[in-house]
């Protein structure tokens, strides 16, 4: 049996049972850009929409910082360095995502929604020199810092990862103090 075909169709075999999770993490890229669209258009020049009182509004905010409105006054500096960074952390996402085994849904979900979510905010960042937020929650007089699709999908996969890493290394120390 020939191992460089053995080795050719196991790649082609994780790049397609990873396609799926591409897949999803596009349209959800999309998604993103698509709802940034929306608020530019029926948003941006200081209306808003309240969805559900008290608890779902539309504001649009231009974030030129990072997670919650921190370190903006970067100017150009900061603009192309959160670029490089988000770059990076696409390309670190992907590394893990293309070497996670396939049958870890969790893990491929997690890094899907983290690349999509990256991916988003990047190009806003690229693109314009800050990042487009415009969904707000509120719970009574507390109301969440502005975020995007993007930042929630960030949000979630982060979550997802964490929960994997917690949970998953104390069930491999329950299998193994049972046997």
């Amino acid at each position: 049996m020939d191992t460089s075909i053995d080795k050719a169709t196991g790649f082609r075999t994780r790049f397609a049972w990873r396609a799926g999770y591409l897949l999803a993490a596009f349209g959800l890229y999309m998604a993103d850009q698509a709802s940034k669209a929306w608020a530019v258009k029926a948003l941006r020049f200081g209306d808003e929409r309240v969805v559900i009182r008290g608890f779902l509004q539309f504001i649009y905010t231009e974030n030129p910082g990072i997670a919650f409105g921190q370190l903006q006054e970067g100017g150009a500096f900061g603009r192309w360095f959160f670029v490089v960074l988000a770059v990076l952390a696409a390309i670190a996402v992907f590394y893990y995502f293309m070497r996670t085994p396939r049958n870890d849904d969790r893990v491929l979900g997690a890094c899907s929604l983290l690349l999509a979510g990256i991916l988003g905010n990047l190009t806003d960042r690229a693109r314009l020199g800050y990042v487009i937020d415009f969904i707000v929650l509120h719970a009574g007089d507390y109301h969440w810092p502005t975020f995007n699709i993007a930042d929630a999908s960030i949000t979630v996969g982060a979550l997802l990862l964490a929960y994997d890493l917690i949970f998953s290394h104390r069930s491999t120390r329950m299998k193994a103090d049972v046997s």
